[in-house]
């Protein structure tokens, strides 16, 4: 950001933190950017993809290797992450400039830990987080990269070496949250099973906490909670979910539940939403155990997480089945369920009254989303299948497909 004099230090540093503010809002810095999938952005309803017939595309890049991870924008560049090798050993962090698409810089690594995964997989599966100075890229391997903005290496830490046992044979896909100065990552498997914070300048650990040794792909999640606005994060296992302090890692509570362990938590206000029983919805101060504000079968959230957009949850269960329910009561919204087409991995985005559904077969569907119900407006199929979830950014949104970087942009 550029200033000038003004003479008067205390105004520079309101519009500093004006600006720092209105930057992180804008930005979509890690995995469903807050948690809730959801932005004030405006981007298009449809589009043409259609080589020589492009309408609202503003470009598309190729991106190496393979990657089930999701982009994330920080300022006026694209981060993406890719793994390739036989083995997919070699790792990748990639910058892509957001307003022409060209590729300002790329970062290769060597995994250190067991790269073995699923064929629809990638060693380059947890999506990689920014704090807005440095970039976080984590990977299956269980490699931690921390690079400043230019991409230049901060610290690594190769957790494998530090647990040999961490992993499973079809790959590891928890992507790391950064809250504070903290970057927290969930490491669940059968081997060696841990949860961990880590020092964001500095890559040393803050605390590390024994799980359940049991294969779990869901993310952490965390915010500012209770009247001290305290940091946590919150922990989503298949025995239940547990809130712990971000920076100490100590544990505030814990609540006992048979847990999904694809989709990850979600945190607004006073409420956490989990995958249990279909979604249930957890109230808590952020110092006692939680009580059980509603609970909904029929809000089950699959392999996708929930999305909360104006006071209204929205989850895709299994079938593609599209379901909206009061993020308050739990109570349905919407007279009839929506079902869409395909299978889902990416988790949808919600921006202007609209939800952006893509299934890993590549077709896009922009939902409307009335009082009442929801429909289908538009739909269209990039000709790669999508893992990813999308990002969108002011009027834009980014696509990964599986070999190409897209901006979908007026």
């Amino acid at each position: 950001m550029h200033t000038t004099q003004t003479g008067s230090r205390k105004l520079l540093l309101i519009l500093a933190l004006v600006s720092i503010t209105a930057s992180a809002s804008a930005d979509w810095w890690q995995f469903r950017k807050d948690g809730r999938a959801a932005t004030e952005g405006k981007p298009p309803r449809s589009w043409n993809l259609e080589d020589g017939k492009w309408e609202n595309v503003a470009w598309r890049s190729e991106v190496p290797g393979k990657a089930a991870s999701s982009p994330i924008v920080v300022g006026d560049q694209i981060v993406v992450t890719s793994s390739a090798g036989i083995d997919q050993e070699r790792i990748y962090v990639i910058s892509y400039d957001l307003n022409s698409g060209k590729e300002r810089w790329r970062r290769e690594f060597w995994a250190t830990g067991r790269t073995r995964v699923h064929p629809t997989s990638a060693n380059a599966a947890p999506t990689p987080a920014s704090d807005g100075e440095r970039i976080f890229a984590f990977y299956s391997s269980n490699d931690l990269v921390c690079l400043d903005l230019q991409g230049n290496l901060l610290w690594y830490r190769g957790l494998a070496q530090e647990n040999p046992k961490a992993g499973n044979d079809i790959g590891m896909s928890s992507s790391p949250f950064v809250i504070g100065d903290t970057v927290v990552v969930q490491i669940e498997n059968q081997g060696d099973s841990f949860a961990a914070g880590f020092d964001a300048k500095t890559g040393a650990t803050r605390w590390r906490h024994k799980r359940l040794a049991e294969a779990n792909w869901s993310s952490p999640v965390g915010a500012l909670f209770g009247e001290d606005q305290r940091p946590l994060v919150f922990l989503q296992s298949g025995d239940g979910v547990t809130a712990h302090d971000a920076k100490t890692g100590e544990q505030v509570w814990r609540f006992e539940a048979q847990c999904d362990t694809i989709s990850s938590p979600l945190v607004a206000g006073d409420m956490v939403f989990i995958s249990s029983n279909g979604l249930t919805a957890l109230k808590s101060s952020g110092s006692a155990t939680p009580e059980v504000a509603w609970s909904s079968a029929q809000m089950a959230p699959a392999s996708t997480s929930p999305v909360l957009y104006q006071g209204r949850i929205y989850t895709t269960n299994r079938s593609g089945v599209l379901a909206c329910a009061d993020a308050a009561s739990g109570e349905q919204a919407w007279e009839k369920k929506l079902r869409l087409s395909g299978r889902f991995w990416a988790t949808h985005a919600a921006a202007d009254g609209h939800l952006f559904c893509f299934n890993s077969d590549g077709k896009a569907m922009v939902v409307r989303l009335g009082d009442k119900e929801g429909e289908v407006v538009f739909e269209t199929t990039f000709a790669d299948g999508i893992q990813a979830s999308p990002a969108i950014v002011g009027d834009a949104i980014i696509v990964r497909t599986a070999k190409h970087l897209w901006k979908i942009s007026q």
